[in-house]
């Protein structure tokens, strides 16, 4: 089985003081509609988390996942993707999927799964933007899960994923909604409006 982990440890910075991963989204915390989103793919679902005691925790609560404390977090996202990662258990791959991503839905981690299964040549699978811009969801083979833990700084898997650029099978989706997040509250309003 084939895991998929929501990265959602991040510090939303950029909402002055909001929770963008907190934020409402048909009726319900983001993270948890993205959550039980992850969860009708019928894999396992891991989220990384800043710490027990983080706010974020109530919105995963009654659902069948499992939390991940992630003290390097604070690294930013290079940290979180190491302790994540290493807590996850043995398994052939695993998918990654940013917990702000608010328009990805769970036709379209089934559809990166499908691509692994058709295109088995490569060690990573993933989203992208109409035009060929990289996006998520993203699965990486187990074989690459050492070089997670040489990540540093918080440019995320972009140092791991460049040089395998040949090794990447792409999907692109009919929009931009591998690379949709909304990052300030004026982003967000503005959402809100066209929806």
């Amino acid at each position: 089985m084939i895991p998929i982990l929501i990265l959602a440890a991040g510090s939303s910075s950029r909402m002055r003081g909001r929770d963008k991963l907190l934020e409402e989204v048909d009726g319900e915390p983001l993270l948890r509609v993205l959550t039980k989103r992850a969860l009708a793919t019928d894999h396992n679902v891991y989220v990384a988390l800043p710490d027990n005691d983080h706010s974020r925790h109530t919105a995963l609560k009654g659902l069948a996942v499992t939390a991940l404390d992630v003290p390097e977090a604070s690294e930013g996202m290079s940290g979180t993707m190491r302790g994540a990662i290493r807590q996850l258990p043995p398994c052939p791959a695993f998918m990654m999927l940013l917990g702000d991503l608010v328009a990805i839905t769970t036709a379209d981690m089934n559809t990166i799964f499908a691509a692994r299964e058709a295109h088995p040549e490569h060690l990573i699978w993933r989203g992208a933007t109409t035009t060929g811009k990289l996006g998520h969801p993203v699965i990486f083979d187990s074989s690459l899960r050492p070089e997670f833990d040489k990540l540093t700084g918080d440019g995320g898997g972009e140092q791991l994923v460049h040089p395998l650029r040949d090794r990447t099978h792409l999907t692109r989706f009919g929009n931009d909604r591998a690379r949709f997040d909304l990052d300030t509250p004026e982003e967000w309003a503005a959402w809100r409006k066209s929806t």
